[in-house]
């Protein structure tokens, strides 16, 4: 299958965004995860063409979009995207999917502006503040050593792309999942100037996180939208924990296990991401 894909941008208040469009249909969010960017969803974008507007956006500091000095907790981060759909596209009611960071930016984007969000996706994430543990344990070693104070510039600044080709190379279900050409694209952008700086900011404001989905719920109560949870059953996939996250903030969650797919959902298993967001979104 094939599809059409346009490059955008648009300059929004804090930021220059760069997203991608495709198809036609009801308006259908894609919010990519760390370290990737919207070319992410490049093999899934067909599967949904043809049923749906796509608009895939670079969140703030990452792919093509500015890399402003600060604004990385994800409800601001939200923000930008509001902004993008409603000020810019003028779009008022969507479907919204969000991988990895990708997913705690939709997780404040529709508990921000519950009556815009139609249903919500959640892939391979939990949701920080709901009493999961982001990083396994330690399993995931790179949560709490990327929030430590400068030690991560010290030992990668110039080196960047050492360890986002480990994280590529061994998060997946298996070995070379990502080819190198896709790699070299997440590269290009992850070392600009601010790349390292800005990758870093979405692990550092988790703190923040935690008490801004703490008071979104305490104030609002959980999200009363239908959401669909769904983690990679090898490798470094999170499993079912996405599903039981989601269900300690939201109502109405179904959802299961992505089979044979690590943490790279939209990337190791395309078709299968693709026929379950078609078949929950309608």
């Amino acid at each position: 299958m094939s599809a059409e894909i346009k490059s955008n941008y648009a300059r929004l208040s804090g930021i220059n965004m760069h997203y991608l469009t495709a198809g036609s249909g009801k308006p259908l969010v894609l919010l990519h995860g760390v370290p990737q960017s919207s070319h992410e969803w490049r093999h899934v974008i067909p599967f949904l063409a043809d049923k749906y507007a796509i608009i895939a956006p670079d969140l703030r500091g990452l792919g093509d979009t500015s890399r402003p000095a600060d604004g990385y907790d994800k409800k601001t981060i939200a923000e930008d995207v509001w902004e993008l759909l409603s000020e810019h596209l003028k779009i008022d009611r969507f479907n919204l999917v969000g991988h990895d960071w990708g997913g705690p930016v939709a997780f404040a984007l529709a508990a921000q502006h519950r009556e815009a969000v139609s249903k919500l996706a959640i892939l391979d994430v939990t949701i920080p503040g709901d009493g999961a543990d982001m990083s396994q344990g330690g399993r995931r070693w790179h949560h709490p050593f990327f929030r430590t104070p400068d030690l991560p510039e010290a030992m990668f600044g110039g080196r960047e792309h050492i360890y986002l080709e480990w994280l590529f190379d061994n998060y997946g279900s298996r070995a070379n999942v990502l080819s190198q050409e896709d790699k070299n694209e997440y590269f290009r952008t992850y070392l600009k100037p601010g790349g390292l700086r800005t990758l870093l900011a979405y692990y550092r404001g988790f703190p923040t996180d935690v008490k801004d989905n703490e008071l979104f719920l305490e104030r609002d109560g959980k999200l009363e939208m239908p959401v669909l949870a769904l983690g990679g059953d090898s490798g470094f996939g999170r499993g079912m924990e996405t599903m039981e996250s989601m269900q300690r903030v939201a109502s109405d969650v179904r959802g299961g296990l992505i089979p044979g797919s690590g943490h790279w959902v939209a990337e190791e298993a395309p078709e299968f991401i693709a026929n379950e967001l078609r078949k929950f979104f309608g």
